[in-house]
């Protein structure tokens, strides 16, 4: 008969080699049920050696546990277990489930005695400044742990910032093990985090040095790693909710100095417990729950209870009434007596007495942010210096924000579109107004061209802040700004979906980082896609740049999103397409309308002055005058790019082919069914005729 012994090592090796064999991860009964079915007579080995109540999947769930904090298998709080790269290289070393057993069991109790140094490194995460990351070296040398045991219990518990942890050469620690998928996601979040550049490299300038993060720490050397650590203060928007509401805020919050969030019978949590336990006991209280109710609650949550800290500063609201006040203990409360089902926090509310407004004492983009109707706690930390000056009460005014200037028309542009710089400079006052602006006319008139060039000066050449796309019928949404989008399955992860950022997503997320630099959109064909289908919730910002709206893939938690001020939207749009619906009424309020036409100025000499450029005759200018005044349709007449290229007038003959092969098919399809004799109207005898000249060129 098997000792206990041996069934906890035959359970910990087939419960490794189930996860091994499922990379995408697999929910905790089916991994149990498996292990029970490759162990023949599991259940009554079980009973015969061990004493109590507890069974084979109670054990199990213990092991896995503790094979978490040694950084070989991850819970992802939904009830999936996943073994980790450094789960699947610990199992190819292990010669046995004894030896595999035995090195969870040394790895978890070295985990015990060092939870204090963890709970460093996780606050030293926390800590990092926007943008910046840490090398695994300083980070175990600031915390006195193992380079390889710290690299791997990061990736498989995932504190705040676990993926901002890297080696020397700014890449994923090798001591790690990553595999490809968790390879991806931290890459992603090092993307999100704006720390891992556009060609796949890490920024090193952005590098925390350790003696930077012993400044943050507030200490001169890791010496007693016992000592609390300073963790730069955060701040938070907390709204009452429960029984009470907001009278609660008036009769209890300020009167007593407290605030609070309904427990949800999650009585025994306790400051600095992890994200993952949150979620396993909101699961264990609430099983009818559904998962966005879980993902709700758990944050919510964790962030009361492990993120929150004495100093931080909190805000909440009651209509336009806005209190302030700080954190002034770092332990949880539970008063059955004052607020029944509820954990409360002490706290120094400021503003009592004198509460602020929304409106007028707030920024635009706090108190678009304090508007956001889908979370009722929300991290504010980005807003601490206004929020710090607001509680000094050395301005009660809202922050002006910090503007791209968008710089005039030169003469340079001017020569490279051939058109007058004072109408570039009335399209750049147009931007300066209202940053979104369509060119229209018919096709030739060079308007992608001239859009280009337009972004190109305004972002100073600058090919990082100009992106082009190009509308169809068939583009969506999810092309534009985000979406679900299938990624293949592989050797380490089966097919699925992946939210995944549009261009504009894209640009903007970049435009936010660089507030002082112009970014431009380029929106080709803009009337050939489903408008209001491509820009769905988007159609508010463009008029509102100031406020946020709630994103139709956005999470819980999620703030919102707004549009930067410095992303310029051009679009083009040929007004010769006529299968194209007309652009309905609300986008033409949102974006300022400016035609190019071959008849009219700025279109109407640009041919003479490219031709003049290249020391080249007059006549073609002629010929495409003498063209357009024939054809009574104003959005078909014909625009002169069709003539700008050096290969058309380098003989006859290459006049000729423009001619015979893509002004007169253009014109032919126009006339379609009248019995206008297309060639005889338009064609190149007719014109030079009219001109009267015989000669041609």
């Amino acid at each position: 008969m098997a000792s206990r012994s041996e069934l906890s090592s035959r359970i910990t090796r087939a419960l490794f080699e189930v996860l091994s064999e499922h990379p995408e991860g697999l929910h905790k009964n089916s991994v149990q049920e498996r292990v029970r079915d490759s162990i023949p007579d599991l259940e009554t080995g079980w009973v015969k050696v061990v004493e109590g109540t507890t069974t084979p999947s109670m054990h199990m769930g213990w092991i896995a546990t503790e094979a978490v904090k040694a950084g070989w298998i991850r819970k992802d709080g939904n009830g999936t277990w996943t073994l980790t790269g450094a789960g699947l290289h610990i199992l190819s070393e292990a010669s046995d489930g004894s030896e595999l057993y035995r090195l969870i069991r040394t790895r978890y109790l070295t985990w015990r005695r060092k939870q204090s140094e963890h709970e460093c490194a996780y606050a030293v995460l926390q800590s990092l400044p926007e943008g910046g990351w840490v090398a695994l070296p300083d980070l175990a040398m600031l915390t006195g742990l193992d380079e390889g045991c710290l690299a791997q219990h990061l990736s498989a518990v995932r504190p705040e910032g676990w993926h901002r942890v890297l080696d020397e050469e700014a890449r994923s620690p090798a001591s790690a093990h990553l595999t490809e998928r968790e390879n991806s996601e931290a890459n992603k979040l090092l993307e999100a985090d704006a720390i891992l550049g556009p060609g796949g490299w890490t920024l090193t300038s952005y590098r925390v040095s350790l003696k930077e993060l012993r400044d943050l720490l507030g200490s001169t050397a890791r010496e007693d790693t016992q000592e609390e650590t300073n963790v730069p203060p955060r701040a938070w928007l907390l709204r009452s909710t429960g029984v009470g509401g907001d009278s609660s805020v008036d009769a209890l919050w300020l009167a007593r100095g407290i605030c609070a969030i309904p427990s949800a019978g999650a009585d025994t949590l306790r400051t600095g417990v992890s994200e993952a336990e949150v979620r396993d006991t909101v699961q264990q209280l609430l099983p009818h729950w559904s998962v966005r109710e879980h993902d709700q609650l758990s944050y919510a949550l964790h962030s009361f209870v492990s993120k929150m800290r004495a100093g931080d500063t909190l805000l909440t609201n009651v209509g336009r009434q806005v209190h302030l006040g700080t954190v002034s203990d770092s332990e949880l409360e539970s008063n059955v007596s004052l607020l029944p089902g509820h954990l409360i926090r002490r706290i120094d509310w400021h503003t009592r007495s004198a509460p602020l407004d929304v409106f007028a004492d707030l920024s635009t983009e706090l108190a678009s942010r304090i508007g956001t109707p889908n979370a009722d706690l929300l991290d504010l930390t980005g807003f601490s210096q206004e929020l710090d000056e607001l509680l000094s009460g050395a301005s009660h005014r809202p922050s002006t924000p910090m503007e791209a200037a968008l710089p005039s028309p030169t003469p340079e542009l001017a020569h490279r579109v051939f058109m007058d710089e004072d109408w570039l400079a009335e399209c750049v006052d147009l931007l300066r107004d209202k940053p979104q602006l369509v060119l229209y006319g018919p096709p030739g008139t060079g308007k992608t061209h001239v859009a280009q060039e337009l972004a190109r000066h305004l972002t100073s050449d600058r090919p990082e802040n100009v992106q082009l796309v190009q509308f169809h019928p068939s583009y969506s949404y999810e092309d534009f700004f985000e979406g679900y989008r299938p990624y293949p399955g592989d050797a380490e992860r089966s097919a699925g979906f992946t939210l995944t950022h549009g261009p504009l997503r894209t640009l903007a997320s970049a435009a936010r980082r660089h507030p002082a630099e112009p970014f431009v959109l380029i929106i080709d064909e803009i009337n050939r896609g489903n408008l209001a289908k491509v820009f769905g919730e988007l159609y508010f910002l463009l008029e509102y740049r100031n406020r946020s709206v709630r994103l139709l893939y956005g999470s819980e938690g999620d703030a919102g999103f707004v549009l930067p001020q410095n992303l310029i939207i051009i679009g083009t749009m040929n007004t010769a397409d006529r299968s194209i619906a007309l652009v309905d009424t609300a986008m033409r309020r949102r974006f300022w309308f400016t035609e190019l036409h071959p008849s009219s100025a700025p279109v109407s000499s640009v041919l003479r002055r490219w031709l003049e450029h290249h020391a080249l005759p007059a006549t073609p200018a002629l010929l495409l005058d003498e063209l357009n005044s024939r054809i009574e349709d104003h959005d078909f007449r014909v625009g002169p790019s069709y003539l700008m290229r050096t290969s058309v007038h380098e003989s006859a003959a290459g006049l000729e082919r423009v001619w015979r092969h893509q002004i007169l098919p253009l014109l032919e399809e126009h006339h379609y069914g009248d019995g206008t004799d297309v060639p005889a109207r338009y064609g190149l005898e007719s014109l030079y005729r009219a001109l009267g000249l015989d000669e041609r060129p």
